[in-house]
């Protein structure tokens, strides 16, 4: 889930403004990435059980899959950000498309669950320069009005349609061509991205200083990785010294990296941002939710596909209802957050989706979708959906306006670093509990244990609202009509 800001726009520097007719083609192009960036992030899970079988995946190889994405992508989605005002959007974001489509094309062709890794760790890397560099394109090419509004909104609805798109489309794809085309798929979509784009945008940088915070990227990219890393390790057990050493190694990296915050004069997350309590339990809560939305719903898949024999198109489609459900939610939602506030709704929401995911992990193997699946995910898409709709919001109380586009950019980095962070402790989870024994039983008790460390970590989210969500419904929910929210 991918959530749209308005920003004040950046200064474009040395630049003419693309004129009316331009400017649509301009959002079309732009709302073009926005959708692979999405669609990818779930597109390759309906493939994976089929590739796992092709290319010999381990359970451990399998989750890098996913993980390697996420975790790339989030890590370096704020030196993006930098390196696209700095160095110039429409290169950057050029580059970011090229890369990302050889990326994909890379991994398409593989022939190794390590090749894979390295491919959709590569496609991370590069939508960590496309997304942002999309983003700032569409602000200045939009500076302001009712058709800002529009190309706004279009390219939320978007964002919010691509994860959906990506459940039916890795099905299809997966089904009646082969798992490869998940990630191929990309490649003449890029090529027609970059063609449009080479000829439709123009150069903008931003003014100032431009002095990029390496040191910090550095510490936050290894910080991470050694994290992730360490709970991956610990499917075998918690205390090995390289699961401590990991996890104590990437604990020191991330606090060396928050004691470089403060000592640089341009870093990459000024700790202003995140010192304040509203906007800390605001990323705190989209941390959460990407560990149910990257990583809970991968065992969901899993289990439609291995467990109840669901083809990947009939996975796709089944999966489908959370994303449709939060789709429908979150418009209705939005109308009534000014009369009751953010508050109340950020605290029911992890309860709901707490109690979707303990439905869900009274999983038998010989269970109906209908009766143990399908009412977990409508339930858990409501509960998603009352996160989702005020999250953007509190990210943003109190922010000053040349900390939006960071703030900003936190919480989408936030979300992909829970995924990754979620996904590796729910397979040390399942992997503990027994999902490793390949019998239908043995991966139910796995998947099961999953999901009820999914439920844990929801109601954690449900404690971060009731202490960090605090202030009048005026002070949490500043007037301006600065946001536009996607589910």
């Amino acid at each position: 889930m991918h959530h749209v800001t308005l920003q004040s726009p950046p200064s474009p520097t040395g630049t003419e403004a693309p004129t009316a007719k331009h400017r649509w083609w301009i959002l079309l192009v732009v709302a073009l990435t926005q959708l692979v960036v999405v669609l990818d992030g779930t597109i390759v899970n309906i493939a994976l059980p089929q590739a796992q079988q092709s290319i010999g995946l381990s359970d451990l190889e399998r989750q890098w899959v996913v993980t390697a994405y996420a975790l790339c992508f989030g890590a370096l989605l704020l030196l993006g950000g930098r390196i696209a005002d700095y160095w110039g959007r429409k290169r950057t974001f050029l580059v970011g498309m090229i890369g990302f489509g050889i990326a994909s094309g890379y991994g398409g062709l593989v022939d190794s669950g390590a090749e894979l890794i390295v491919a959709r760790g590569l496609q991370g890397v590069f939508a960590a320069l496309m997304a942002p560099a999309a983003l700032a394109i569409l602000t200045t090419t939009f500076p302001g009005g009712k058709d800002r509004i529009t190309a706004f909104a279009v390219f939320g609805s978007i964002a919010g349609a691509g994860a959906g798109v990506g459940l039916v489309l890795g099905g299809v794809l997966t089904e009646f061509a082969s798992w490869r085309w998940c990630l191929l798929v990309n490649v003449p979509i890029v090529a027609v991205a970059v063609v449009a784009g080479a000829f439709l945008l123009t150069e903008s940088r931003a003014d100032g200083d431009k002095t990029y915070d390496w040191i910090g990227a550095v510490l936050v990219v290894l910080g991470l990785g050694s994290l992730v890393y360490g709970f991956t390790r610990a499917e075998h057990g918690w205390g090995h010294a390289d699961v401590i050493g990991f996890i104590g190694g990437g604990v020191a990296l991330l606090a060396l990296f928050v004691l470089s915050q403060t000592r640089v004069a341009h870093p990459l997350l000024p700790l202003r941002v995140v010192r304040h309590r509203v906007r800390a339990g605001a990323l705190l809560l989209q941390a959460v939710a990407g560990s149910v939305m990257i990583g809970a719903m991968l065992y969901v898949t899993l289990h439609l596909q291995i467990v109840l024999a669901f083809s990947p198109l009939q996975a796709g489609l089944a999966s489908l209802p959370l994303t449709v459900v939060i789709g429908v939610v979150a418009p209705l939602l939005a109308r009534f957050l000014p009369v009751t506030g953010p508050r109340v709704i950020m605290i029911l929401g992890p309860l709901l989706g707490a109690a979707a995911m303990l439905y869900l992990s009274r999983l038998t193997a010989d269970g109906s979708y209908v009766v143990q699946v399908l009412p977990a995910l409508v339930l858990l898409g409501v509960g998603m959906a009352m996160m989702f709709v005020p999250m953007q919001n509190l990210a943003l109380v109190g922010v000053e306006p040349h900390d939006a586009g960071v703030a900003s950019a936190a919480t989408n980095a936030a979300m992909q670093i829970g995924g990754s962070i979620g996904l590796a402790v729910f397979t040390a989870v399942y992997a503990a509990a027994g999902g490793d024994g390949r019998t239908p039983d043995a991966l139910v008790d796995g998947y099961s244990a999953a999901f009820v460390a999914t439920a844990v970590a929801l109601l954690v989210g449900m404690v971060v609202a009731v202490v960090c969500i605090r202030g009048t419904k005026d002070e949490l929910m500043p007037p301006g009509d600065g946001i536009v929210h996607t589910g």
